[in-house]
């Protein structure tokens, strides 16, 4: 990708996921969201199941599936549905931005471009050292690069 639609990219990201951050840090329910919620609302499991057009046991199953994360997105898609809820879905990156995680990935990949160079270099006798300095130097390269 290049450069410019790749930064582009990165800043409609960064405001596309700037309201997550703060939902990431909320606890998921011990027992799942679509129990927690059913529990909540006063939606019994045969209810539930009526309102999905299946049996009662898959109910159950979709509430054990969850809280063992082993859910399919499409079956929690369902669930928020008939409990009259939105599924939102993203990736929050820990580090707490995509530029941070670009630029981490940029810099993983120039020590290994470096080092590896170093070492060839120095098994041959000719190591230059500066090798922090050198990896700055091409992850601004790779950062500007059109091949990331």
């Amino acid at each position: 990708m290049r450069p410019e639609f790749r930064r582009l990219r990165v800043e409609q990201l960064e405001r596309a996921l700037k309201p997550f951050p703060a939902a990431g840090d909320l606890p998921r329910p011990h027992r799942g969201w679509i129990r927690a919620i059913r529990e909540a609302t006063g939606i019994t499991v045969r209810e539930m199941a009526k309102r999905l057009r299946k049996v009662p046991s898959l109910v159950v199953y979709l509430e054990k599936s969850e809280a063992e994360y082993r859910i399919s997105l499409g079956n929690l898609r369902d669930a928020a549905e008939v409990l009259g809820c939105r599924l939102v879905y993203a990736f929050v990156p820990k580090s707490g931005s995509i530029r941070s995680l670009s630029e981490d990935r940029a810099k993983a990949k120039a020590s290994e471009n470096v080092r590896s160079v170093e070492h060839t270099m120095a098994l041959e006798d000719q190591a230059v050292g500066r090798v922090e300095e050198k990896i700055e130097e091409e992850t601004r390269r790779i950062l500007k690069s059109p091949n990331k």
